[in-house]
């Protein structure tokens, strides 16, 4: 029997920029170039935005300041505030560690973009890229009309895996010098229905309290999906508590036979942990149940282009500015170990924290240069997200959502520029420029 394909795929041609990716990246990319006048579209492979700290679970933020000030500022801190907003039991001013509400967070997403003149197009997936002579003419997306071609002047990357990139044949990096090495992946869970008195004046669930619950469930060997002492955890409603907890060991998330592995073990992993909670901390957890694990994996590391600029684990080291940097980045060296059998334990997190290396001071930050946004031989693409152009140290700094946030509002500025005055060429777009006018939408760039 043959097979028969509609050879006749249709063409949108109408656009400035395209961005890929519905991420914190994605969200703030798309808003940024549409603010600037360019026709901008921003395509979703879910039914919503906002990537992990959505479809992902991931049940806090990372922290926004630097222990002196907010400074992933811009559309970032609009989005926070925004999202701060509606939910009542979070402190208007905290800064760090911030719980989300991730039906909330969809709604902000959801505005952020749509109200800056960015149309999005949702449960459509990137499936190939046409390019040639460093640059990209077309992606090919598919939905429910089909495969459908889309063209633009400049196409922002915010995949996650910089997928986009590396099939118009960018080069990049994955792990370690081997491809080897990747950061373990988490599979976030909530569960509900919790006691939240016992919860709060309980036992500290998290690692570094030796006398978390999490060290006598690994010792009874009752629950043996659970594989380390990973278990961070925040309350992100009445009763409900989420967890960024457990890790998934050899997961490549450009491998789609690991993803699908990952996820049924994740669903096993987080029925372990509420059962165990419930074993091991009755008092809050007796009569909880588990409300959803996220509709994404969780994923730390995967592709690194490779950009005009590598950022490095010196620049991080040396608190290192940049004439053309387009924002600030104080989070940690937040690497997490390749096994079950280096797990952390509550001395290795005291350590950490000790550690000048890894960890800054009050008011310190180091800076992101936009060389490190722009692929390598590709003239009319840019990446921003967790994929940027990064030695494989410094990712586990630069990879979580608030710099997200700051580096995709970069990236579509960038890109709403090129469109507009580069000839679509993103190398060429004026730094200068590009930092004023990031500065007067409110970005913090001292």
């Amino acid at each position: 029997m043959k097979m028969k394909f509609n050879a006749n795929i249709a063409v949108h041609d109408k656009w400035d920029v395209i961005v890929v990716g519905g991420g914190p990246a994605g969200c703030t990319a798309a808003a940024s170039a549409a603010r600037e006048g360019a026709k901008t579209l921003l395509i979703e492979a879910t039914g919503s935005l906002g990537g992990m700290g959505t479809n992902g679970l991931v049940p806090c933020w990372c922290p926004f300041s630097d222990k002196e000030k907010i400074i992933y500022q811009g559309l970032a801190e609009k989005v926070f505030n925004a999202a701060k907003a509606g939910m009542l039991h979070v402190d208007k001013k905290a800064m760090d560690w911030v719980p989300i509400d991730a039906e909330l967070l969809k709604r902000v997403y959801d505005d952020l973009v749509t109200e800056a003149g960015a149309k999005i197009l949702f449960h459509t997936m990137l499936s190939g890229v046409k390019a040639g002579k460093g640059k990209v003419s077309e992606i090919i997306v598919t939905n429910k009309e089909g495969l459908s071609a889309y063209r633009a002047k400049v196409f922002i990357d915010c995949t996650g895996d910089a997928d986009l990139s590396a099939w118009a044949g960018a080069k990049f990096q994955k792990g370690d010098k081997n491809g080897k090495g990747l950061m373990p992946a988490t599979h976030c869970f909530m569960i509900g229905n919790v006691d939240y008195y016992a919860y709060k004046h309980g036992e500290n669930l998290f690692c570094a309290n030796e006398k978390s619950p999490i060290y006598a469930i690994l010792k009874s060997k009752k629950y043996p999906y659970i594989p380390d002492f990973h278990i961070c955890n925040c309350p992100v409603g009445p009763g409900t508590i989420g967890f960024n907890a457990g890790h998934l060991f050899n997961v490549d998330s450009t491998n789609p036979e690991d993803l699908s592995r990952a996820m049924i073990l994740g669903r096993k992993i987080a029925s372990n942990f509420r059962d165990a909670l419930a074993e091991y901390s009755p008092a809050a957890f007796g009569d909880s149940h588990l409300v959803a694990t996220g509709s994404l994996m969780g994923i730390r590391e995967s592709r690194r282009i490779i950009g005009d600029y590598m950022l490095t684990y010196d620049d991080f080291i040396n608190r290192k500015s940049f004439d053309d940097e387009i924002g600030r980045n104080c989070y940690y060296i937040d690497v997490h170990n390749k096994s079950s059998k280096t797990a952390m334990t509550h001395k290795d997190w005291l350590k950490m924290e000790s550690d000048p290396s890894k960890r800054y001071k009050p008011g310190e930050s180091h800076g992101i240069p936009y060389r490190c946004l722009t692929p390598k031989g590709l003239k009319n693409v840019l990446v921003a997200g967790r994929s940027i152009s990064c030695e494989q140290t410094i990712q586990g700094s630069v990879r979580v959502m608030p710099v997200c946030l700051m580096m995709g509002e970069a990236a579509g500025l960038a890109a709403a520029i090129a469109s507009d005055k580069n000839k679509s060429d993103v190398h060429a777009v004026d730094t200068d420029l590009l930092r004023k006018r990031l500065r007067m939408y409110g970005a913090y760039l001292p």
